[in-house]
C-alpha cells in the first residue's frame, strides 16, 4: 500500500469512528475520491501566533507537508484576496482567506444530513474545490449533479480536477444564490458557503418535499447547518442542525464597508435590559441574527470607555451600549431601534426556556426568515 493510500485509508477510518461517516455509501464514496488531486498546487496554512490579523504560509505540491496535509480532517485555504494562489507566495501574507477546501468530516457530515439518494437531482452551491462535486458524482452519476461556483478562476481549476479524476457534471459560474433553472427542479440543494439569507430562487427552484441543507450564518458571526423542506406554498422549514460551522459567506453576501461611522453620542439613551456581553455566546448570537441581520459588531474605546456597538449601514441605525456599576446603557439611532430588537428578539427565546438550537424551526418565506421555538413549562431563568 502506498504512503497516500496509507493516509487515505487512516483519514477515513478517523471519519467513520469520529461519526462524520455514518453509511456504507457515502464511505464508498469518500474511499474513492482522493483528496489530494482537488489540492493541485498547494494550499495555505495559518501562522501561528504572530499579529492579530491572520498571517498565511503556502505549501506547495512539493512540499514534504503537502500529501500528508491533504489527508488530515482540516480546512485547507486554497486562495486568499481573491486572486491570490499558493504558488504566488513566498513567505507570508496577511490577506483573508477567499476560497478552501472545507475540512472532510464537515462536507461528509453534509452529504449524510442532506439525506441525498441515488435518483436524486441534486444542485450544488460553491464548487471550490470540486472535491464535495466528486463525492456526489461519485454516489449519483454525473448526470445528477449541478455545481455552481462564484469565482471563475476556482470554477476553471474545479473543471480541470473534475475532469482529470473522470467526473463531469453539470458545472456553471455565476452567482449561486440565483440558483440554476436550468437543470430545475431539485431534489436536494445543498451549500458549501454561508448564506445570511435564503435566496428565493432556491426555495422555487426545488421541488415540494424536497430539502436544502444550508449554513445560515450572518455579521454577528455566528452559524449553523439548516436543513429545509419546501412545501407546496413556496414556503420552507426545518431544524437547526447544531453544532456550529463557520463556512465563508457568499460573496455577495458579505457584509459592507463600516466606512465613517455615525455621531454615537446622540440617539436615545435608556437602560438595557439585557448587556452587550450576551453576544459572546454562539448560540445567543445566532438567534440575535434573526433581528438583527444587517447589523455589524464592533468594540470601541470612547473617553476611556468601552463601548459595544452595532451598526446596520443599508438603514444608517446604530446602538451602542456601555456598563457601569453594574448596569448596561444603551443609546440608538436611526430609523430601526436595533438593540430593542435584539432584546426582542432574545426575549422570545427566553420566554421558550433559553431551549437548545436543536430543538429551534427555521421558516423562510419570500418575504421573511424566522426562528421558532416549541413551548415550554420550564420558567426561563433570569435575564444576564
Amino acid at each position: 500500500m502506498s504512503v497516500r493510500d496509507r493516509l487515505h485509508r487512516r483519514l477515513m477510518d478517523e471519519l467513520t469512528a469520529g461519526g462524520a461517516l455514518r453509511s456504507k455509501e457515502w464511505r464508498a464514496a469518500a474511499e474513492a475520491v482522493p483528496r489530494h488531486e482537488f489540492l493541485r498546487g498547494g494550499f495555505f496554512r495559518r501562522v501561528p501566533g504572530g499579529s492579530s490579523r491572520a498571517a498565511w504560509r503556502p505549501v506547495e505540491e512539493n512540499a514534504s507537508e503537502w500529501l500528508a496535509g491533504c489527508y488530515t480532517d482540516e480546512s485547507l485555504v486554497t486562495q486568499i484576496a481573491g486572486t491570490i494562489r499558493p504558488e504566488d507566495v513566498r513567505g507570508e501574507i496577511l490577506r483573508e482567506p477567499t476560497s478552501s477546501s472545507t475540512l472532510p468530516s464537515l462536507v461528509l457530515r453534509m452529504l449524510e444530513e442532506a439525506r441525498i439518494e441515488p435518483g436524486m437531482n441534486v444542485l450544488e452551491i460553491g464548487t471550490g474545490t470540486g472535491y464535495s462535486t466528486a463525492l456526489l458524482c461519485t454516489r449519483l452519476g454525473d448526470g445528477s449533479v449541478t455545481s455552481v461556483e462564484y469565482d471563475q478562476d476556482v470554477a476553471a481549476r474545479a473543471h480541470q480536477a473534475l475532469a482529470a479524476f473522470g467526473a463531469h457534471p453539470t458545472l456553471v459560474s455565476g452567482d449561486g444564490l440565483h440558483g440554476h433553472p436550468d437543470n430545475a427542479p431539485y431534489d436536494r440543494i445543498i451549500s458549501t458557503c454561508g448564506v445570511r439569507t435564503v435566496p428565493a430562487e432556491w426555495v422555487r427552484q426545488t421541488r415540494p418535499g424536497g430539502q436544502i441543507l444550508v449554513p445560515l450564518a450572518g455579521w454577528l458571526g455566528a452559524g449553523e447547518l439548516v436543513r429545509l423542506t419546501v412545501q407546496e406554498d413556496g414556503t420552507a422549514s426545518g431544524p437547526v442542525l447544531a453544532g456550529g460551522v463557520h463556512f465563508m459567506l457568499a460573496r455577495p453576501q458579505l457584509p459592507p464597508v463600516l466606512g465613517l461611522l455615525p455621531d454615537l453620542s446622540g440617539g436615545k439613551e435608556r437602560g438595557a435590559l439585557v448587556g452587550a456581553n450576551v453576544l459572546d455566546d454562539w448560540v445567543t448570537r445566532f438567534v440575535a441574527q434573526f433581528a438583527v441581520p444587517a447589523a455589524q459588531r464592533l468594540r470601541l474605546s470612547t473617553d476611556g470607555r468601552d463601548e459595544h456597538v452595532l451598526i446596520d449601514v443599508e438603514s444608517e441605525s446604530w446602538a451602542a451600549l456601555h456598563e457601569g456599576d453594574g448596569h448596561w446603557t444603551v443609546r440608538q439611532g436611526g430609523p430601526v431601534a436595533l438593540w430593542d430588537a435584539v432584546e426582542e428578539g432574545l426575549g422570545r427565546w427566553r420566554a421558550a426556556g433559553v431551549p437548545g438550537l436543536e430543538r429551534a424551526t427555521v421558516r423562510v418565506t419570500p418575504e421573511s426568515q424566522s426562528i421558532t421555538w416549541p413551548p415550554t413549562t420550564t420558567p426561563a431563568p433570569p435575564a444576564p
